[in-house]
């Protein structure tokens, strides 16, 4: 049964149920107002970590009262959540469209690795938390959130094995994958925006070095 208000039939509005502390906004500025909370849950749990984060902290930091604040947000690990999944999302959706191209396989690690390394760079925040908070998320989210996860190393997996049976690459090794994968994510760690690299000069340094060890033949597939 709707919720919404009746109107126009001469007797009073019936209000629809509300959750505690809901503000009277619109949608658009309720969209906003989350926005800006999760905005905020980014800066803190990188900062001090998700369990050295209170939500009272969250609020002050978004500018929203503490009422208003768990009608937006539900819970901090609906807000651990979305930031991670959102995150990941992400990088499935540029893997996916990587691996079901065109590309031979080593061009398409080559992508893959770029592809890693501007999202963690762009996203190095929410990798720190990741990497430090993930198992703050318990339950169906913990394993939604791995799955997603899984799915972005199956896409990495699929182009190896490619690349193997078509005798370009001399292993296909599950331990190769997940090191790679491992690497490029300690980046977040100590890239600076004013380093001597741009986040396009590290991937191919990477992606040298990655190539390097596991093509089979010296070509230019390892040169850009």
């Amino acid at each position: 049964m709707s919720t919404a208000p009746v109107r126009g039939t001469g007797g009073p509005d019936v209000a629809p149920a509300r959750r505690r502390g809901r503000p009277p906004a619109s949608e658009s500025t309720a969209g906003d107002t989350r926005e800006r909370i999760v905005r905020a849950a980014v800066d803190l749990f990188a900062e001090k970590g998700f369990h050295g984060t209170g939500v009272a902290e969250i609020g002050d930091r978004a500018d929203v009262q503490r009422g208003a604040l768990y009608y937006h947000i539900g819970s901090k690990e609906e807000l651990l959540w979305q930031i991670l999944h959102d995150y990941i999302q992400l990088m499935l959706v540029d893997a996916e469209r990587i691996v079901a191209g065109a590309d031979d396989p080593i061009s398409k690690l080559r992508k893959l690795i770029h592809s890693h390394v501007g999202l963690i760079i762009d996203h190095r925040r929410e990798v720190a938390i990741q990497l430090r908070d993930v198992t703050a998320l318990s339950g169906e989210r913990g394993a939604q959130l791995q799955e997603l996860r899984d799915r972005v190393q199956h896409c990495w997996q699929r182009v190896l094995d490619t690349g193997h049976a078509a005798g370009l690459l001399r292993t296909n090794d599950h331990v190769v994958t997940n090191s790679v994968l491992g690497m490029l994510n300690m980046v977040t760690f100590w890239y600076r925006p004013h380093g001597g690299h741009s986040p396009a000069e590290i991937a191919d340094i990477l992606a040298t070095t990655f190539l390097d060890g596991v093509v089979t033949t010296t070509d230019n597939h390892t040169k850009g």
